[in-house]
């Protein structure tokens, strides 16, 4: 059995990364913060427009780490969290700051978990689609 290596998130995977989400967030004429984390959750690259209010770096920090710990989009947890749900208890449970809003995504490479991006400061939806649209512009 053979392993195949892939290439690790680079420092100009994630300088690509923000700079497309804060592209889309400029021309959706929304300020934000963006966060990149590279596999073992560490901060390869982060940006706070600004004029975006002060809290998107830290939501757009911890949806990228919940995102990555959990390798989900955000956008399809929120549910799992509400009472009855199968992570009610997660946001609670662990002393590391999982925020499950919309707006953080995992970042894959042949198949494999490299890293995640989040972004903060707009709607939920809207972070989640800029989020998107820049790991889209990776692959």
């Amino acid at each position: 059995m053979s392993t195949i290596a892939v290439a690790p998130l680079s420092i100009e995977d994630a300088e690509l990364l923000v700079a497309t989400a804060r592209r889309a967030a400029e021309d959706a004429r929304v300020t934000v913060s963006v966060t990149v984390l590279d596999a073992g959750g560490h901060l390869l690259a982060f940006r706070r427009d600004d004029r975006a209010v002060l809290i998107s770096g830290e939501t757009s920090t911890r949806k990228a780490y919940t995102a990555l710990q959990l390798n989900t989009p955000t956008a399809d947890l929120v549910e799992a969290v509400q009472p009855g749900g199968l992570f009610h208890t997660l946001p609670t449970a662990l002393d590391r700051p999982l925020l499950f809003i919309a707006g953080g995504v995992p970042i894959h490479r042949d198949g494999r978990l490299i890293g995640a991006i989040g972004v903060g400061g707009g709607a939920p939806e809207q972070d989640h689609g800029f989020a998107t649209a820049a790991v889209q512009a990776l692959a």
